[in-house]
């Protein structure tokens, strides 16, 4: 009996992590616990806990004598909807968070097993960084930690939440992950804090504004997307591990539906204006294809002029790419272009289909972007789409003009469907540009002009010339959009395409 005392005994002195003076102070800044997270995010009961009596070796500096069990991190299984799933959470109270040899043993143990089981990895942040003490054995503990990251991606998905400080060498883990998420006020990411910045470039920032959520979600698009709070931020990941597959090998979950795949919509016959250069919004249409309305947006505050995210299409996960004539007239630009490539790679890596939904006038001109290097990132949209081989379903609602046309998962870029509206444009330019240069000569004669403009768009602002050449496949009604790409990809569920064998390509960086 006393044995099984001593085994309750040390597991309760485990569950306290760095004691309950801490664990108040966590609370107080609006923080949950390590285990707290862990219960919100998986089913009741399902958690499965690793190495929960695990110390660090640590004999510096005083350090033996303070040995807590977990040793900062809290490990281990559980499910999710009944899907099973590896978790860690790093616990602040216990040395901040700091990631000593043996703490990060513990991730990588999971980690491991996550590859060998075909299993997602969730990896919950909120760490002080390496733990000082233990010198160059807790940076090499990071680079463990990185090299499985390195192995497993494009084999199971990765999410991290960085729900507190992640700095210093911390960061690169959560970047190579698939998706990143932050909470709003409590988490930042940087590689050098703001201390560090002032010594060295004399730059006056706060933590917040160096690294916090805002920045990461708008300006450097190293967040998917920022939370509220814990809570949220732990539902939202439930809802987005529902539309993944749990690795490479599987196919995302099928869901029961309850909305009629020949649904028609006659409200999209009149979503493009009449008038070619007004706005409309490309998510109506996305969650008028989506069953149920439903439209989980990645990176919503990043490149607003492309929609990236995942719908299902009779209950099953389609992944969506759409060009937003709201936002820079939807033109393509260097970070709508990064944010789309890598949203494509996901999907491609892991299986799920690709909606593509198309107008778009451009790439966007100017030094800056050509400076920034946009025929590079450009090309990585282009080499995504090209060398994705799964089911590629393609719809252009208005303008498709010159390379974006080619860009956007065109019929050269191996696309299956390519449906067109009859609001479509599919030509080199627009009508005014083109005839300015073809009929150079009657420049000064305006009527003549308004002429062969007039005919320039008979003649190609329309979805016919493509479609004579076989480049669009079938001319639709907008309100027959959902079950014509239903339709579309219930044909494409049993397609076989191989890419030519290499050890990787090398996409343009």
């Amino acid at each position: 009996m006393d044995v099984l005392q001593e085994l309750e005994k040390r597991r309760e002195a485990a569950r306290m992590g760095g004691g309950e003076r801490r664990i108040a102070a966590q609370h107080a800044k609006g923080k949950l616990t390590a285990r707290e997270r862990i219960e919100l995010l998986l089913d009741e009961g399902s958690f499965e806990e690793f190495d929960m009596f695990v110390t660090h070796r640590c004999t510096d500096f005083g350090m033996a004598q303070d040995k807590p069990a977990g040793d900062g991190v809290v490990t281990g299984w559980g499910t999710i909807n009944g899907r099973m799933v590896y978790v860690f959470s790093q616990d602040f109270t216990v040395f901040g968070g700091s990631l000593s040899e043996t703490h990060a043993q513990k991730i990588c143990k999971i980690m491991d097993m996550a590859m060998q089981n075909g299993a997602p990895v969730i990896g919950i942040n909120d760490s002080g960084g390496a733990r000082i003490q233990e010198g160059v054995a807790s940076l090499a503990g990071y680079a463990e930690v990185f090299q499985r990251n390195i192995m497993a991606s494009g084999v199971v998905p990765q999410i991290s939440l960085v729900m507190g400080p992640c700095a210093g060498g911390a960061v690169y883990s959560p970047a190579m992950t698939d998706f990143i998420f932050m909470v709003k006020d409590s988490s930042y990411m940087f590689v050098t804090g703001p201390d560090v910045v002032k010594t060295v470039t004399n730059e006056v920032v706060s933590a917040e504004e160096l690294g916090g959520a805002s920045t990461h979600t708008k300006k450097s698009s190293v967040a998917d997307a920022a939370f509220e709070n814990d809570v949220v931020a732990l539902a939202e990941t439930r809802r987005l591990f529902d539309f993944l597959p749990l690795n490479n090998r599987e196919k995302a979950p099928t869901r029961p539906f309850f909305d009629d795949a020949d649904r028609l919509d006659e409200s999209l016959n009149t979503l493009v204006p009449d008038n070619p250069n007004a706005p409309y919004d490309m998510s109506e249409l996305i969650v008028k294809l989506a069953d149920e309305g439903d439209f989980y947006q990645i990176q919503e505050d990043f490149a607003k002029n492309i929609l990236t995210g995942f719908i299902r299409l009779e209950g099953t996960t389609v992944g969506v790419v759409a060009n937003q004539p709201m936002v820079l007239a939807g033109c393509l630009d260097i970070d709508s272009s990064r944010k789309a490539a890598r949203f494509v790679r996901f999907c491609d890596a892991f299986e799920i289909p690709i909606l593509t939904l198309v107008d778009v006038p451009g790439f966007l001109p100017g030094t800056s972007q050509e400076y920034g290097g946009v025929i590079k990132h450009g090309a990585k949209l282009l080499f995504a789409y090209g060398e994705a081989t799964v089911p590629k379903v393609t719809v252009i609602t208005r303008k498709a003009y010159g390379g974006a046309y080619d860009v956007m998962a065109s019929k050269h870029l191996r696309g299956d469907f390519n449906y067109a509206w009859p609001s479509a444009e599919i030509a080199v330019m627009g009508a005014k540009g083109a005839t300015e240069i073809i009929h150079r000569a009657d420049l000064g004669d305006g009527d003549k002009l308004a002429q062969h403009t007039k005919d320039y768009e008979d003649r190609f602002a329309n979805p016919f010339v493509a479609a004579e050449k076989g480049f669009i496949d079938e001319v639709i009604m907008p309100q027959s959009t959902r079950k014509r790409v239903c339709r579309a990809f219930a044909s494409l569920r049993g397609k076989q395409l191989k890419n030519p064998w290499k050890k990787h390509d090398n996409i343009p960086l």
